[in-house]
């Protein structure tokens, strides 16, 4: 099959989404069928058989990660066109804004593509914009991947707010009504666990027959136990961006300022870096824990591998999840697991087996939890064993590029019956 896929921003560090795009379109390839990506920045590096078209735009965004270039690698009136100047303005205030111009962007490059490649399936990585809707429109057969309903992020946002004009400027920023416009118009619906197909078919109000569950996986040869690489005795492991109010940043941080009198632990943040970073280094100093915690800033896969294979303990504090693919990684690197007790999770972790949950949004039960592992040795032995086997039998991508194939089928259409004449 020849598929392409549309991902607004497409490098692995951007999040969950853009480790998908990473390992489907390597596994897909894999299997022989062509694919293109066309990808808005930070853009993303994938394997070699991947064909990716990078969308020039001016978002305040592209100038965030590539402001060199930004700047002095462009012609310069070109930033004052009409469009462009909106692009950069409009970006810094809301996610809509970003999502629509690279979709508009997104389907005028499918458009030029598809004059010299003919297309069985076009998928979406959660862009859920008004372009994409263009481009089913015009009889691209289109399949979205909605990893959770942003629209559960708003709620959570606000909900962690503090003041009516924090409140204000997460409404503004949130894409939730478009995409809702636009998830009840593509062909399937993939979503990554059971857990988000509930929400993502009562958010966006969309008919179960047009959803498929296919779990994420997990490159279990890359993420696993490493000879020579120890453990250290007081680290504690919190990876994922810590600006997203799911992540339940606020909520670990809290449970370390309980136990610190406690547990001489020592925590590191794989995160952005953290000068980019507002709330948990506030909470940090807040707190009186700067001399106690490290961010790492955006590091690659092997650095993250090590930290895992260091650490003494990871927790995962969200309370809302698509998914969970650091929780998944960490227990493939049978790095004993902290997690919280959401639908998500219930699904990756075997409570007492593969690792321990607790209830969300609850910072006691959280440093109850840490407590407990933190002194005793033979339990987190036993999870992280149970943890690596979990990973390994339950997800993985050939798995997931399989099942998402079928998916694909559903929408080619029948192949004609041929007859062949006898003489």
């Amino acid at each position: 099959m020849k598929i392409c896929f549309l991902m607004y921003q497409g490098n692995m560090y951007s999040g969950g989404q853009g480790v998908y795009l990473h390992y489907l379109t390597r596994e897909l390839a894999r299997m022989g069928h062509e694919i293109h990506v066309i990808a808005g920045p930070p853009y993303p590096r994938l394997d070699e058989r991947v064909t990716t078209h990078n969308i020039i735009d001016y978002s305040y965004w592209t100038y965030h990660h590539y402001k060199k270039d930004f700047i002095f690698g462009r012609p310069p009136l070109a930033h004052f066109h009409p469009v462009n100047f909106y692009d950069f303005l409009s970006t810094r205030v809301a996610l809509s804004s970003l999502l629509a111009n690279f979709s508009v962007r997104a389907y005028f490059k499918l458009r030029e593509l598809s004059k010299e490649h003919r297309f069985d399936i076009v998928h979406d990585n959660q862009t859920l914009s008004y372009g994409v809707w263009a481009a089913h429109a015009s009889g691209f057969p289109l399949v979205a991947t909605i990893h959770h309903p942003l629209s559960y992020d708003l709620r959570n946002q606000l909900r962690q707010a503090r003041t009516t004009y924090e409140k204000a400027r997460r409404i503004l920023w949130s894409p939730w009504i478009m995409q809702q416009v636009v998830a009840r118009r593509v062909d399937r619906v993939v979503v990554v666990s059971e857990t988000s197909r509930v929400d993502v078919e009562a958010a966006f109000r969309l008919p179960p027959e047009k959803l498929r569950t296919v779990y994420n996986g997990i490159d279990t040869e890359t993420f696993r136990p490493r000879p020579g690489i120890e453990r250290r005795p007081d680290t504690l492991l919190y990876v994922g961006n810590s600006e997203d109010r799911n992540k339940g940043a606020r909520y670990f941080l809290e449970a370390l300022n309980l136990l610190k009198d406690e547990i001489d632990f020592r925590v590191t943040f794989v995160d952005n870096a953290k000068h980019n970073l507002k709330l948990a280094p506030r909470l940090v100093d807040e707190f009186g824990l700067n001399s106690r915690v490290q961010f790492t800033g955006r590091i690659p896969t092997e650095e993250l591998v090590r930290h895992y294979n260091e650490a003494k303990l990871l927790v995962s504090s969200s309370v809302h999840e698509g998914f969970g693919l650091p929780l998944a990684e960490a227990m493939a690197c049978g790095t004993p697991t902290v997690a919280t007790d959401i639908g998500a999770y219930r699904e990756i972790v075997r409570h007492g087996e593969s690792g321990w949950l607790v209830p969300p949004g609850d910072a006691g039960a959280l440093a109850a939890a840490i407590r407990m592992m933190w002194n005793d040795a033979s339990l987190r032995q036993r999870l992280a064993d149970g943890g690596r086997r979990r990973v390994v039998e339950a997800f993985n991508w050939r798995t997931a590029a399989e099942q998402t194939l079928a998916v694909y089928e559903e929408l080619r259409p029948p192949r004609r019956a041929t007859t062949t004449g006898t003489t």
